[in-house]
């Protein structure tokens, strides 16, 4: 790795700032360094999420959502949560907040081209104005309008960071705000999906084809505020030291669904696509939740035996509406608050080639919840890494499967679910030969979205969905390598998953093989000064029963009716690295047109045709 300030940057005498000089770190204090390299992983990462995308599948526009094709990409809190989750995929959380540490000042910013009208940019900016204080401004903003009918997305994430310390370092901090908007305008997927699948040249232009809905749209909006500290209560740091934390967390949450238009016309007829509605126009579903999470720790630390700490926390959230609502059969209340005391307690331990981290904790208020989580690993040399984590997990159930309200009249539910039980162990190995990880979970009174449409709704082209609780055992199974094979300039990278479910019930749906393989080659150029990679990426995954989404509750739910996959999906492309720039050229689905037209991404919305993508990722350092 170059150093991160070019040489003739540097006046005489002036001590050069080296790549351990900028440094990014978690929530957990886990520090990696800001990196230009141009490698196969970061063309995986140039992407909306600007994370490596395998096991998830995306819908057609960028900034919609995504299908879950590796459900061990799904993590769990014993804690409920707001629920929408579809909507979720670009909204950072507390724990994905990065801060920094860096000897000048730094700017990256990156570029994607879109599908239509629109781009995709994400500029971040971070400085110390003193080695104790640090702070980042950074702001992703998105817009498209899409291939099809009623697809436009605009987003945005804007993210405030701060990082502190004492000179004498017994106090740390870091801090953040952020505040979020995901807009989509909802067609409801596609009226027949054969006509699409027909390869008909009138729908090669994809406004011809039928959608449900013309003008409904949702919207998630979100703003937090953070706060993460610590300070050592012996002056001097020692072999012996003693700290009290605190964490704070603020949110508050909004998510809307809006329909100007009930009805939707399919083939001429009318249809009333999520049933009757209590309105004959202007539908506007509003959901309100807010949060505040405290929590207090005391820690004894011994340069022996590890790092004890001792917690207790404070859970207090409010989901509600602006009415109750009294229907024939039930009453809707207006909200759903909830008060959660735990305690617990974390002992960490490292010493010489293991470490480890073991949480316990549970509730002490009215409600039953527990989490237990014991992670180790050990390094068995400089590139060989074994990790075991286990974890139990007793789960309140998210808001919005116990309380909706709706404007259609089958979207209303209260409902009392049981505690779901989650138990899991991971098995991880990384090796330069190959990177194993296994996965094995069960599940236990597993929470879903279910198709509750009756034959008569049907035939009337309805969609009805409701919350369900699965009273058997779900067991799950993933085991998924990833290898690169080198010879000469070129490469070959590999990433397989398998997947088995063991259940009575088609509930937890997944397909059983993925496998994404990229054959490349990489050539430096002009004396160094360019980089370059060209190759082309595989993409397959056997067909399955995949999730539907729906828009009114912003959530995938299950379906049994048809099955998407067994297709395949060839991507070219050309990446360059000139000094800190990197730029990505892509001709993505290239093959669409060759293969026939069955990729779906779910039962009623295609993945993208062929388009080719631009990017770029430019990296300032002052």
């Amino acid at each position: 790795m170059d150093n991160l300030i070019g040489k003739d940057s540097v006046k005489k005498n002036e001590p050069v700032a080296t790549i351990d000089m900028y440094r990014v770190i978690t929530l957990e204090r886990d520090t990696t360094y800001i990196d230009t390299s141009l490698t196969i992983q970061k063309k995986y990462s140039h992407n909306y999420l600007r994370k490596d995308l395998f096991g998830l599948l995306a819908f057609p526009n960028e900034g919609q959502t995504y299908n879950t094709l590796q459900y061990s990409l799904n993590t769990f809190s014993p804690l409920p949560e707001f629920g929408f989750k579809a909507k979720h995929f670009n909204f950072i959380e507390a724990n994905q907040i990065r801060y920094c540490s860096v000897a000048t000042p730094v700017t990256e910013l990156y570029f994607k081209s879109v599908m239509q009208k629109g781009q995709n940019v994400d500029a971040f900016f971070t400085v110390n104005t003193s080695p104790r204080f640090n702070f980042s401004l950074a702001y992703k903003g998105l817009r498209s309008d899409g291939k099809y009918i009623n697809q436009m997305a605009s987003t945005g994430n804007f993210r405030f960071t701060a990082s502190y310390n004492t000179k004498n370092k017994r106090y740390f901090a870091n801090t953040h705000f952020t505040g979020q908007d995901i807009l989509n305008e909802e067609n409801g997927g596609i009226t027949d999906v054969e006509a699409f699948e027909s390869g008909n040249p009138d729908y090669l232009t994809r406004e011809r084809l039928e959608v449900y809905l013309k003008d409904a749209r949702s919207f998630l909006k979100g703003k937090r505020v953070f706060l993460d500290h610590f300070f050592r209560i012996n002056s001097v740091k020692g072999n012996n030291n003693l700290y009290v934390s605190h964490q704070f967390n603020y949110e508050n949450k909004f998510f809307e669904y809006n329909q100007p238009t009930v009805t939707s016309t399919v083939g001429g007829t009318t249809v009333y696509r999520f049933g009757d509605s209590y309105k004959t126009s202007g539908i506007n579903d509003q959901t309100h939740y807010n949060k505040t999470y405290n929590k207090l720790g005391l820690a004894y630390e011994n340069s022996t035996l590890g790092k004890f700490h001792f917690f207790v926390d404070d859970f207090f959230s409010n989901y509600y509406y602006n009415q109750i609502l009294i229907l024939d059969d039930q009453t809707i209340p207006a909200s759903l608050s909830r008060r959660i005391d735990s305690y617990g307690g974390q002992y960490d331990y490292q010493k010489n080639k293991w470490t480890g981290k073991f949480l316990f904790s549970r509730s002490f208020t009215n409600q039953s919840l527990s989490n237990l989580d014991a992670k180790m690993q050990y390094e068995l040399n400089d590139e060989t890494l074994l990790s075991f984590q286990y974890q139990n997990i007793n789960k309140l159930p998210n808001d919005n499967y116990n309380l909706y309200q709706s404007s259609f009249v089958n979207y209303n539910w209260s409902n009392d679910f049981k505690n779901e039980k989650i138990n899991s162990i991971i098995v991880n190995a990384n090796s330069p030969w190959v990177n194993l990880s296994v996965q094995y979970s069960t599940f236990n009174d597993h929470l879903y979205f279910t198709d509750s449409t009756t034959e008569d709704q049907i035939k009337l082209n309805q969609q009805i969905v409701a919350p369900a609780q699965y009273a058997n055992t779900i067991n799950y199974l993933s085991v998924k390598a990833s290898n690169e094979f080198k010879f000469w300039k070129f490469a070959l990278d590999n990433t397989i998953l398998y997947q088995k479910v063991d259940q009575s019930d088609l509930i937890l749906n997944v397909p059983e093989f993925l496998t994404r393989n990229t054959l490349y080659f990489s050539q430096e150029m002009f004396n160094k000064s360019l980089f370059f990679q060209t190759g082309v990426t595989f993409n397959y995954f056997t067909n399955y029963y995949g999730n539907e989404y729906n828009p009114v509750i912003g959530e995938f739910f299950v379906q049994n009716k048809k099955e998407i996959g067994n297709y395949t999906n060839f991507d070219f492309f050309f990446n360059a690295r000139i000094q800190r720039t990197r730029i990505y050229v892509t001709l993505e689905h290239f093959n669409s047109s060759l293969s026939g037209y069955n990729y779906l991404a779910s039962p009623t919305n295609p993945i993208g045709d062929f388009i080719i993508r631009i990017g770029l990722v430019w990296n300032f350092f002052q």
